[in-house]
């Protein structure tokens, strides 16, 4: 299959050496300094694949408008309106976007919504997340990603870190911790605390690579499927990636 890389940093360096092991070509591949290039190439791929920054995504839309090119993105740090406008772009091809690629995270995912459910009433959540000292947003894409999962109707206030004389922890918050330093891969763990009890929950990546193979698998379903934009959730529990 050939791909087009937007994003050379570790993970585009990854995807890139990954997808050449298994066989596939990489047509292309931008970065930050040579991104206006992109403008120049027509459809030269059957998959855009994009793990850059939120600064491409100008650039980006406007290669998969014109050209109908399936886009799969595993970028993060978007504005609610920059994520918008990377939806819009169902109408002009197959989009897939997930702020986390790796079997275990959609697991885990799947699991804070049910359990969650049961233990709001009683139980308070915080949620904490620890990278590598490279990583330039806060909270992480997956962070957030857990969080939709644990309060899909926005009902409780995250609050990011706490300083100072803050009161009593409001019965509505949701903590949202970022942690940075080394090497870390990924970590996010899930503390829901209740009356004389604690249920945690934690996902560890070990390397970039689980996040590389779980985009490299999907996006070799996009070629072929209709304009529109798909699930991560929805392709992995069941239902149709049509």
């Amino acid at each position: 299959m050939r791909f087009l890389l937007i994003g050379r940093g570790k993970m585009g360096r990854l995807i890139e050496a990954t997808a050449q092991a298994g066989g596939d070509e990489i047509v292309a591949a931008f970065g930050h300094d040579d991104l206006g290039k992109l403008a120049g190439f027509g459809k030269v791929a059957d998959v855009v694949i994009d793990f850059s920054r939120p600064e491409a995504l100008p650039a980006v839309c406007a290669y998969v408008k014109r050209t109908g090119t399936p886009l799969l993105s595993g970028t993060t740090g978007y504005s609610p309106a920059q994520k918008g406008e990377l939806e819009s772009l169902g109408a002009y091809a197959p989009v897939l976007w997930s702020a986390n690629f790796s079997l275990g995270i959609a697991v885990l995912y799947r699991a804070l919504e049910v359990v969650s459910g049961v233990l709001k009433p009683d139980f308070d959540i915080e949620l904490t997340e620890t990278h590598h000292n490279q990583k330039a947003d806060a909270p992480s894409g997956t962070a957030k990603l857990l969080l939709e999962a644990i309060d899909p109707a926005h009902a409780l206030t995250p609050v990011y870190g706490r300083e100072g004389n803050c009161g009593k922890r409001g019965k509505d918050e949701i903590g949202v911790h970022a942690l940075r330093g080394g090497t870390v891969a990924g970590t996010h763990t899930v503390h829901f605390f209740g009356p004389d009890e604690e249920l945690e929950f934690t996902h560890r990546a070990a390397s970039r690579q689980i996040f590389v193979n779980g985009a490299l698998h999907m996006a070799r379903l996009l070629p072929g499927k209709t304009n529109g934009v798909y699930d991560l959730q929805k392709i992995l529990f069941g239902d149709s990636f049509s």
